[in-house]
Order: structure tokens, then C-alpha cells, then sequence
């Protein structure tokens, strides 16, 4: 204790190195009235007891030695005349450039907005591909496996010989059936009787030489067909003829029995001109022939109309 303090101080209250325990104060802490240890300031006065201490606790930055200094203030911190010291301030704020991190480029080439699909997509193609290939190489190779196990079973060797193939014929009838060849006959060269003669002075005819049967319209004249059927049945004679634009009939005869109904030789074209070159035209008769030689016959008779240019006859399917 000092000389003429009788104790009634505590002794931070003259501790020189007070200020150094101002934990208090740094932590907002009201101080207690006058000071107090952590708290610097003048300590009470005591009645009737001089202040002899010459070590009086101060504040940090009052305490002053023969003259006076400022606090240091670091540059950063240091201000024009008349702005207020911040504290801290970015660096900006002191003009130095901001710093920025650089973004590293993409990898794998590309553009910035995510995967390289292309890239993707040429990869699973390429994978696509190679195992398509893969699945041909391997039917190609079990396709000559199986042919190589062929020829080895059979004792077959690679030749380029063609094989023989035996054939047998077939008792069963072919499903397809041959078209018959059904006769035909210019009328000038089949069998003529009574006044049937041949001409060629009307125009038309298609007998060879444009030769036909006239001389017809007299009973007793006829022709004589000696047809030889590939096979019997049903059939129609067809006949092609000439009338003066006037109706006609004949009596038709097969194998020596006569047709209940005269040929029809008919105006069929309805022609009004007599002239026998401007109405050659067709007609038919239902027939009955065999298998082999039938005779059929066309001739005039006691009560048919005769009067007929004979061109040709034909056996067609009935």
C-alpha cells in the first residue's frame, strides 16, 4: 500500500495495470458507480483522507506522457477530413479490381448447355451396328455349318456337276387338260350331192381360194362332213353362210338321224340388200357326236327354203 493510504482502497483500484482487466467493459457490461476492478476510473474520495496515489487507472488512449499522441489507425481504415473510418470496407472500395473465379472450359467439346448428345447418339449408333453385323456374321456362319453337316451326312462332296433327278411317270391325270382340236371344213371340200357345186364369183368367202358351196336351192342338194371327234358329248355345229337378205333353212343330219328342227339360216343382220357379197353371216345348231368318225350332213328337203351361199362349218364346245 502507499504511504498515507490506510487500506480503505482496494487494491485495484492503484493497480497501474487495471485497464489490462477491462473484460467487462468489452462486453457491454454496465460498470459499477466509481470504477471498479475492471472498470477504470477515480475511485471515491474518503472523508478526511488525503489521495497520495500518483498511479491513478485510466483509459485506455487518456493517459498521456509529457505530450500528446493519436491512437494508430491502420491505413485501410484511415479517411478524408470529414468521412467516417469504416471499420472494414471491400476491397473495391480502396479501387482494386474485383476478383472473379474463371469458370474451367467444358470438357469433351461441348457447348455449355449440358452432355454432348451428338456425341452420345454416334455412340449408341456405332454400338447398334456393330451388333447388328455381329448377329448376320453369325447366321451366315451357322447357315454353312448346317450345309457342310448336310453334305457330310449324305456323303455328298461339292461339285459342280448338276444333279440327277430321277423321274417317274405319274399314274394320276394331269389337273390341267389339253384343249381339244376341234375339226373345221371349208364347205367346197367336203362330200356334195344333187346340184351342189362349188363357185367363187361372190366376193367374201373365207374358204381357201375364196372358194364356197352354190346351186343349193334345189331339194336333194347337200354337203357331206366326215368329223372325227377327239371325244364324244355335246357340241354345236357352227356354220358361216350368205342369203340375198331373205330368210333360209336346211335339214341338218348326224351319224343318219335328222334333226327334228330345220338348221336355222336366218337374216340375222337384219340386211336389206340382196346382193349376196354384203350378207355373210353365222349361225348354230346343237349336235350329239361320238368319240371318233362322225357324219354330219346339211341338205335341202322337200319343204325347206334353200336358197344359201355354203361357206365353211366348224364343231365348236357346246
Amino acid at each position: 500500500m502507499a504511504a498515507g493510504n490506510d487500506g480503505s482502497n482496494k487494491p485495484e483500484d492503484d493497480d497501474p495495470f487495471g485497464y489490462l482487466y477491462a473484460d467487462g467493459q468489452a462486453a457491454g457490461a454496465q460498470a459499477p458507480q466509481g470504477g471498479g476492478y475492471g472498470y477504470p476510473g477515480p475511485a471515491p474520495a474518503q472523508p478526511g483522507v488525503p489521495r497520495t496515489s500518483y498511479n491513478q487507472v485510466r483509459a485506455v488512449g487518456e493517459r498521456q506522457y509529457g505530450h500528446q499522441q493519436q491512437a494508430y489507425v491502420p491505413p485501410q481504415q484511415q479517411a478524408p477530413y470529414g468521412q467516417p473510418q469504416a471499420q472494414y470496407a471491400a476491397p473495391e472500395t480502396y479501387g482494386a479490381q474485383p476478383q472473379t473465379r474463371a469458370i474451367p472450359p467444358q470438357r469433351g467439346g461441348g457447348s455449355g448447355r449440358g452432355p454432348n448428345t451428338k456425341g452420345l447418339l454416334i455412340g449408341a449408333v456405332a454400338v447398334v451396328a456393330v451388333v447388328v453385323i455381329g448377329i448376320a456374321a453369325a447366321v451366315i456362319s451357322n447357315s454353312g455349318g448346317e450345309k457342310e453337316k448336310d453334305d457330310k451326312a449324305g456323303g455328298n462332296t461339292p461339285s459342280t456337276a448338276p444333279s440327277q433327278v430321277s423321274e417317274t411317270p405319274s399314274t394320276e391325270p394331269s389337273a390341267e387338260k389339253t384343249p381339244e382340236e376341234l375339226p373345221k371344213q371349208d364347205a367346197a371340200t367336203l362330200t356334195l350331192g344333187g346340184s351342189a357345186t362349188t363357185e367363187k364369183t361372190v366376193q367374201g368367202a373365207e374358204g381357201v381360194g375364196g372358194v364356197y358351196v352354190s346351186g343349193f336351192n334345189t331339194p336333194g342338194a347337200s354337203v357331206t362332213w366326215k368329223a372325227n371327234m377327239p371325244s364324244g358329248g355335246k357340241y354345236r355345229l357352227t356354220v358361216r353362210y350368205s342369203i340375198p337378205a331373205v330368210d333360209a333353212n336346211a335339214t341338218l343330219t348326224v351319224n343318219g338321224k335328222a334333226n327334228s328342227l330345220p338348221i336355222g339360216l336366218k337374216n340375222f343382220i337384219h340386211s336389206s340388200d340382196p346382193n349376196p357379197e354384203k350378207n355373210w353371216q353365222t349361225t348354230w345348231a346343237p349336235v350329239d357326236l361320238q368319240k371318233g368318225d362322225n357324219e354330219i350332213k346339211i341338205s335341202c328337203e322337200a319343204g325347206n327354203q334353200c336358197n344359201v351361199l355354203l361357206d365353211w362349218l366348224e364343231v365348236t364346245p357346246g
